[in-house]
């Protein structure tokens, strides 16, 4: 049903169908406010228990800043007490009648609903892990843990501006060493379930964890960065008071993750797929469901891989053969594309410098022309920065720090920079696109500015959505003409929507059809321009993180479809569209589809 506001009511509606609407409206309101208060106070008691969210959006201030200087609990005794939050939460917005409701509380109290169901049914499997690791059935991997997430938020996210600041960081720091110990305690409860992590898995992070440890305190984001912020507000003392925690509690804490995880050694399996878990595909299924927020089974999503996998060789085969590149398979010849003069960067520091220049550029480029085809533009800004070295190691090949709420801390894009060879010259415009602007960034900031949706409702992220429009980002960057003078960036695009397809194909078949790590691997190699050590590490994170890479692909065929239909209505306007979908927050994608299939195709 179309919805109409206040003002489309005035103009159009006669005064006989505008009074007796009235004691509707009012009745509506009146439950709206309701589920609102609701909604607004189940989000202020889960900043209560997952308080560094508060700083990650930027409100952890005012009557939360008590929040600044607390840690999520993330024992087993801290998770079943968030579990039982959740769970409270959601059935109290299950006996809430939707009876009464306007259109937006409506979608609003769905949505709710739905991000409680998701997560519960991820949270049924017990030996499923969250919170400062990447969600997954292992608890700290290569791909994250408190050892890794703990430097990025406090040197990062953290602020130090004044001594009670500061203070705040020491609390927080002194945190650290417990909720290592509560991650070691997860994989000792799953190993007593007959659960470890694939071998592959275990020597990384061992190795990951134990370059923490060993590093001399003096030269690690969590000491050095309070070092440095606090002394250049003229507040002395803090690095020795870092200093003596790390090499007591958290050295301590690291040191007895990597005796657990070394014990693990002996019966860690070499393969990775999650269908050897108890319940298993189950796992997998609400996993696929959490991360896509789609309907689509895992068969549905490997058979639409590879048909897109297909579709996408054969344009690029097009492009490649129009720079003269037509012998070979399409790996031989994207690997003969990235030799080309000027696709390589030296693989050091003035190399890497001038990587982040060249995406800087690229922004500076399509920031002029964002204009055209969005009317809200972010106050904030976005830049691209190189990951910390600490981590580069089993990292991903970058990751998104979303602005502050109140634009006083811009966006940033952490490339990683271990292997300049990575990231040949065809590859960054893309990149910059999608992680910055109009992609991950822009939108995030755009949701975070919305003044007009209840904080509860900027804070939601729901990977199909958000993954999705930051490779639809993508198509809007060509469609700015950011390619025409460039087609070596063309092959670039291209090759990034290619490697997404092949994510929904490999991803699929290491959990459900049994594939190992090495099919996964080569067939990743064959069907994009990933190296072999960047397609290892991108085959290692899907593994620990099952369900989250076919998000993008899903997400993006989404925005296309819906775009596509719009577009054949009369007077579509893409400004329009736009704002419109980046009006209402990150949604679930069948809700997405409903509401903008409500607005442009009643």
């Amino acid at each position: 049903m179309v919805g109409f506001s206040r003002r489309e009511v005035l103009t159009t509606g006669s005064a006989v169908a505008l009074i007796s609407s009235w004691p509707v409206i009012a009745q509506s309101s009146r439950t709206d406010g309701k589920l609102r208060a609701l909604l607004a106070r189940q989000y202020e008691e889960h900043l209560k228990l997952r308080p560094e969210e508060a700083t990650w959006l930027g409100i952890d201030s005012g009557a939360r800043s008590g929040l600044r200087a607390r840690s999520s609990d993330h024992s087993l005794a801290g998770i079943s007490a968030f579990r039982e939050q959740e769970s409270r939460h959601l059935a109290e917005l299950a006996s809430f009648s939707e009876a009464g409701l306007g259109e937006d509380a409506a979608l609003e109290r769905e949505v709710a609903i739905y991000r409680l169901r998701a997560r519960e049914k991820l949270s049924d499997f017990p030996f499923h892990a969250e919170g400062n690791v990447a969600p997954g059935p292992y608890g700290p991997t290569q791909l994250g843990g408190t050892y890794a997430n703990a430097p990025r938020f406090l040197a990062s996210l953290h602020p130090v501006d004044d001594r009670s600041d500061a203070e705040a960081y020491l609390a927080r720091l002194k945190d650290v060493a417990p909720s290592i110990e509560s991650e070691t305690e997860h994989l000792r409860a799953n190993a007593a379930r007959g659960i470890a992590p694939p071998r592959f898995v275990v020597e990384q992070t061992i190795a990951l964890v134990s370059r923490l440890r060993d590093a001399d305190p003096a030269n690690t984001p969590l000491v050095r960065s309070l070092a440095q912020r606090a002394a250049a507000k003229g507040l002395p003392g803090y690095e020795s008071q870092a200093r003596a925690i790390f090499e007591g509690p958290i050295r301590s804490a690291l040191s007895g993750q990597v005796e657990a995880l070394q014990s693990l050694l002996a019966k860690a399996p070499p393969q990775g797929g999650v269908g050897r878990l108890p319940d298993g595909e189950a796992y997998y299924a609400a996993a696929l469901e959490f991360h896509s927020t789609s309907s689509m089974n895992a068969e549905e999503v490997h058979r639409t891989g590879l048909a897109q996998v297909a579709e996408l060789g054969a344009r690029i085969d097009e492009i490649l053969r129009s720079q003269g590149l037509s012998r070979g398979s399409l790996k031989e010849r994207t690997l003969e594309f990235a030799k080309m003069p000027g696709q390589a960067f030296p693989n050091t520091d003035a190399g890497r410098a001038a990587i982040i220049a060249y995406l800087t550029q690229q922004l500076d480029a399509v920031r002029s022309r964002l204009p055209r085809m969005f009317g809200r533009l972010p106050r904030a800004g976005y830049e691209i920065r190189r990951m910390p070295v600490e981590i580069e190691d089993g990292a991903p090949g970058g990751q998104a720090q979303p602005a502050s709420a109140d634009g006083s801390r811009p966006g940033v894009f952490y490339i990683n920079l271990r292997e300049t060879g990575d990231w040949p010259r065809y590859t960054l415009p893309t990149l910059a696109f999608h992680e910055a602007a109009p992609g991950h960034l822009f939108e995030g900031a755009l949701t975070l500015e919305a003044g007009e949706l209840p904080l509860y409702r900027r804070a939601w992220f729901f990977s199909g959505f958000g993954e999705g429009w930051a490779l639809y980002s993508e198509q809007v960057a060509d469609e700015l003409g950011m390619y025409d003078d460039n087609p070596t960036g063309r092959i670039g695009y291209l090759l990034s929507y290619l490697f997404r397809a092949a994510r929904m194909v490999v991803d699929t078949g290491l959990h459900v059809r049994g594939w190992t790590r090495e099919r996964a691997r080569e067939y990743l190699i064959e069907n994009s321009s990933e190296t072999r050590s960047s397609a290892q590490i991108e085959v290692d994170r899907y593994i620990v993180m099952p369900g989250q890479a076919t998000a993008y692909k899903i997400g993006h065929s989404t925005f296309t479809k819906l775009r596509a239909e719009a577009e054949r209505r009369p007077g579509f306007d893409v400004r329009a569209f736009h704002d419109f979908i980046l009006s209402g927050g990150n949604l679930p994608l069948d809700v997405l589809e409903r509401r903008v299939r409500a607005r442009f195709l009643p």
